[in-house]
């Protein structure tokens, strides 16, 4: 055991042996010394900390301290009752504050006893109930909160756990403080019930057993009594009034001297308002001036100096930043920065600088966070940070978005406009600039507001540009997740299944399959938008039959076969059946015969003439469904599946291929084309 603790424990025990052994006056002044120290370094400690956590110890040593003190006073009533004696600094103490005057001493120790009973140790025990009822109802809205923001990608899944701890920690300390604060005002009714007895019993005492006249050993117990009260009371003042200051304490970025100083001088005006009102109150009232116009001038002075402070910061802090940044320039590591590129960009004109600017209502901020939530729940991805900026090369009302550093989108927007979509059929009756709606390439109008109403009365899909660009956003990401899974996103992914499903981590990663060809699976289901979210599954496909092979294509075939259910409800309507291309057996023969094996996997390699024609075949079925309304499937056996994909996604990159093991059995199968050749 390390001698701190040691010494703590042998404390505890010279507390309990206070109680039932008598000590020496010697021991008991020092004691007493101890005491008043002890309760100081607590007040300032209170007063330096920064939130109330930084204490946590503080109700165990609340409790402790109080049983220090009653230890005491124990002690100097033994010695006040048994030999008229509590030692040098109770009779000091004593004699100070009575002054000559029993009655006057007496008020003064009572008025102590009032502040600390009914001012401080009162409200810090209500500020204690109320903050430990409100931190635990809202321990359910910071946790909620928490999952929210690891879940958009704001926090990683170690800071998520330092919050949830500190939340926790929170909620134990403030139940704790409510139950210590009871501590607080019972040993104040024990000190005035300690007072009554010394002071009552000791003047017997004096009378029955000392031989002290009446008047004489009121005097005599009286000077002990608020002497003991005073010495016990003092240091218990102290600790009420820091309970009450870390009950109280809001977290902040500086102490309690700091927060007070900063906070108080933070509107010098206040300060020349209260100067002016001080001196007025010593010219218009018989105040004498002597007292009045010192304090106004302090005021006055005290205010315009914290005026210019202000200003003498800012310029200091420029200049501190010029320095830094001139010294980051010369850097030679300065350079090494520029190589750096964002995930993630989406720049725009200045005309489309209100989208941003959260002074003039702009929300595309908090649209953001919403798209990386949504994209982490539709396709199990955390999308990285999007870096917004605006950039003049651009025409003031363009907009594009970049990911890994190459252009993916473009488009142009009319903030004063509305984006109207056809229902169909195109109405003269509204007008508006002819555009295409970025997204997904439909024929639309940018008409003003007045048309707006008319719009949606005729049918139109009215959209504001918000809503537009975000959605623009969302699409672009999603047709390109692939590209944004790397390996160190993929082995965040695998640290988070980690932790709970570590057996089934272990039998994947590092052996028999590494983090990258993990990665090319994920990817590759990315690529064809499906969700990455349920991560078990995918693991134990990869598990079962990661030991047969490493070659990522035949295990993402895999793997979609074990979504099957996940897939069947991505693609499946309402009526419970699915309306497909079918692949024609010429065709899939044709497919599989030019299959070529190498050492480094399987390709496709077909005659240009046949793949022309089927591709042409595909075509015409994909317009015959597109006139229908019907979203386009194709559909294959499981063996050529990947290979058509490979074929097609040149071509028809959106365009879903799958195979027939790929849908629950129960979901009926409608063919609206086949495609074949001649």
């Amino acid at each position: 055991m390390k001698a701190r603790d040691l010494s703590v424990l042998i404390s505890v025990i010279l507390i309990i042996a206070m109680l039932v052994i008598p000590l020496p006056t010697w021991l008991l002044s020092f004691l007493i010394l101890c005491n008043i120290s002890l309760a100081l370094i607590v007040l300032l400690t209170t007063m330096n900390m920064k939130e109330p956590l930084e204490f946590s110890i503080f109700p165990s040593l609340l409790l402790l301290m109080t049983l220090f003190r009653l230890g005491l006073n124990v002690s100097t009533t033994r010695a006040i009752l048994s030999t008229g004696d509590a030692g040098e600094v109770v009779k000091t103490f004593g004699s100070f504050v009575i002054g000559g005057n029993v009655l006057v001493g007496m008020v003064v120790f009572l008025i102590l006893i009032i502040i600390q009973f009914i001012v401080i140790t009162k409200g810090s025990e209500r500020v204690s109930e109320v903050a430990a009822r409100f931190t635990l109802d809202a321990m359910p809205g910071k946790q909620m909160s928490i999952d929210a923001d690891l879940n958009a990608g704001l926090i990683s899944d170690k800071e998520a756990r330092e919050r949830r701890e500190k939340i926790s920690s929170e909620a134990d300390f403030y139940g704790s403080m409510d139950g210590a604060s009871k501590f607080v005002k019972g040993d104040a009714i024990a000190g005035i019930i300690i007072v009554i007895v010394n002071l009552t019993v000791g003047m017997i005492i004096g009378v029955t057993q000392l031989d002290l006249s009446f008047g004489e050993s009121a005097t005599h117990f009286a000077l002990l009594t608020v002497g003991d009260g005073i010495v016990t009371q003092v240091p218990a003042l102290l600790i009420s009034t820091a309970t009450g200051i870390i009950v109280t304490r809001a977290a902040s970025n500086g102490n309690l001297g700091e927060d007070i100083t900063s906070q108080l001088s933070a509107y010098p005006k206040m300060m020349y308002i209260t100067g002016g009102t001080i001196l007025l109150l010593g010219l218009l009232t018989p105040i004498s001036s002597m007292y009045t116009i010192p304090i106004a001038l302090l005021l006055i002075v005290g205010g315009y100096l914290v005026n210019r402070k202000p200003v003498q910061d800012q310029e200091e802090l420029e200049e501190i930043e010029e320095e830094l940044h001139t010294d980051e320039m010369k850097s030679p590591e300065s350079v090494v920065n520029l190589l750096s590129v964002d995930p993630i960009e989406f720049e725009f004109g200045y005309g489309l600088i209100p989208l941003a600017d959260t002074n003039q209502g702009g929300d595309l901020l908090d649209r953001v966070v919403m798209i990386r939530r949504q994209l982490a729940i539709e396709m199990g991805l955390v999308i990285p940070v999007v870096r917004i900026r605006d950039n003049i090369q651009l025409n003031p009302n363009e907009y594009r978005l970049k990911i890994k550093g190459s252009e993916m989108a473009r488009g142009e927007l009319l903030l004063d406009h509305y984006l109207a979509m056809s229902p169909g059929t195109d109405d003269d009756i509204i007008e508006g600039i002819d555009t295409i709606e970025p997204s997904f390439g439909l024929p639309a109008k940018w008409i003003s507001e007045d048309m707006k109403e008319q719009a949606e009365m005729l049918g139109y899909t009215v959209v504001d540009p918000p809503s537009v660009v975000s959605t623009h956003i969302t699409e672009v990401i999603k047709s390109n997740a692939h590209m944004l899974i790397g390996r160190q996103e993929t082995k965040q992914l695998v640290d988070h299944l980690n932790e709970s499903s570590p057996i089934l981590v272990e039998e994947v990663t590092p052996n028999p399959l590494s983090v990258g060809e993990v990665q090319k699976v994920l990817s590759k289901l990315l690529k064809e938008k499906i969700s990455i979210r349920n991560l078990p599954i995918i693991f134990e496909t990869l598990a079962d039959y990661g030991k047969m092979t490493n070659d990522t294509d035949l295990l993402t075939e895999y793997v979609r076969q074990n979504l099957a259910r996940q897939i069947t409800h991505q693609y499946l309507n309402d009526e419970n059946s699915l309306k497909v291309i079918t692949i024609s057996g010429k065709v899939e023969k044709m497919v599989a015969d030019s299959v070529q094996q190498t050492e480094h996997g399987n390709f496709l390699s077909m005659d240009p003439n046949d793949t022309q024609e089927i591709l042409t075949s595909l075509a015409s079925r994909l317009e015959d469904l597109t006139l229908m309304d019907q979203v386009p499937i194709v559909i294959c056996s499981p063996a050529v599946r990947m290979y058509i994909r490979q074929l097609t996604e040149r071509y028809f990159p959106n365009v879903p291929i799958i195979s027939y093991n790929e849908l629950e059995a129960e979901v009926e199968i409608q063919s609206v084309g086949v495609v074949n050749v001649s």
